[in-house]
């Protein structure tokens, strides 16, 4: 492992039954970086974590992470890392400081140590006045904020985020992303899956695409959005009928591959026609009284990189890979 990277995986594998969840996954981190895992449902996202926090053993490849092997030693990963898994682990019963307090001292802390860490994170996730309250009254925003200083209480090096602004509303999921920018200035270094393009936009320096268990397409932002293309032609049809004759359509028209949206009845295809593009496209819609609701041009996004790399929104996608029960995993 070099010294500048917290994790360096390859050639991962892992098999549910006849499902293969990773097929030859290789990632590398830096240290100090933000490194988000984007794929649909089902892509391998949650089970890459998994292997890398040492929940479940892979059936083939290797991994170090925090200066560790995942195989041969597992506890030193542990001690090096904080996870904070798609459902909150804290528990309602006990307070926010309670809850802080027991995580310190099944670090070993001590009494009195686990008492100020937990004071002092508390305060730095804007939970000091709720630090008394159970956490069971806790707004999810709350909820989150203290799963993710649960992580911390051991000082990690390393941070493994799954999904975790899933189920926020807007104003919470800003203000764990402040949150996660205060950590990251501080030198942290964050591993996370999110399935919101626009938290990875916003949080990663890189941002690695992963599809049916294999990393296929990696880089910035910026990157990713310039490898598709220049501008880009998106139209969204009236009736959900004529998606698929528009797509036929554009493909002959640019000679491009089209990215569909079937339920959102959107249509996106690069182009380099510019506004003369517009009219030609307009112009046999209309000759074949096609109605649409927008036709325009428009710099690609990171939604158009999903969709043109996985060809489903960041939403979509198979089902969910079967998982271990942490219990399970570790027996």
């Amino acid at each position: 492992m070099t010294e500048s990277n917290a994790i360096e995986a390859r050639g991962l594998v892992k098999r549910y039954g006849d499902k293969t969840a990773l097929d030859g996954f290789d990632l590398d981190v830096a240290r100090g970086s933000v490194c988000a895992l984007l794929g649909p449902n089902g892509a391998g996202k949650t089970t890459a974590v998994r292997l890398l926090t040492t929940l479940t053993a892979p059936d083939a490849g290797t991994a170090r992470v925090a200066g560790a092997d995942i195989l041969e030693d597992p506890v030193s990963v542990r001690r090096g890392i904080g996870l904070a898994a798609q459902d909150a682990t804290v528990d309602g019963l006990l307070t926010g400081r309670e809850n802080l307090v027991m995580i310190g001292e099944l670090h070993h802390l001590g009494r009195s140590a686990s008492g100020a860490r937990a004071d002092e994170l508390l305060v730095q996730f804007s939970l000091a006045d709720a630090g008394s309250k159970l956490v069971k009254d806790y707004s999810g925003g709350m909820r989150r904020r203290l799963d993710l200083a649960a992580t911390l209480v051991a000082a990690p090096e390393l941070l493994f985020l799954d999904e975790p602004t899933t189920g926020l509303d807007p104003r919470a999921r800003n203000e764990l992303w402040t949150v996660l920018d205060r950590l990251v200035g501080e030198g942290a270094t964050i591993l996370l899956t999110t399935q919101y393009l626009e938290e990875a936009d916003r949080l990663a320096d890189e941002i690695v695409v992963i599809d049916h268990g294999r990393v296929i397409a990696r880089g910035d932002a910026r990157s990713l959005k310039r490898d598709i293309g220049g501008d880009q032609l998106h139209i969204v049809c009236a009736q959900a009928e004529d998606v698929a004759t528009v797509a036929g359509i554009l493909e002959r028209l640019t000679g491009a591959r089209v990215s569909v949206d079937a339920p959102a009845r959107s249509l996106t295809v690069p182009t380099d026609g510019g506004v003369g593009a517009i009219a030609t496209v307009a112009a046999e819609l209309a000759e074949r009284e096609i109605p649409v609701e927008d036709l325009g041009l428009r710099q690609p996004t990171l939604d158009d990189v999903f969709l043109t790399l996985t060809g489903l929104p960041a939403e979509d996608g198979a089902p969910a890979t079967p998982t271990e029960t942490p219990a399970e995993a570790l027996r």
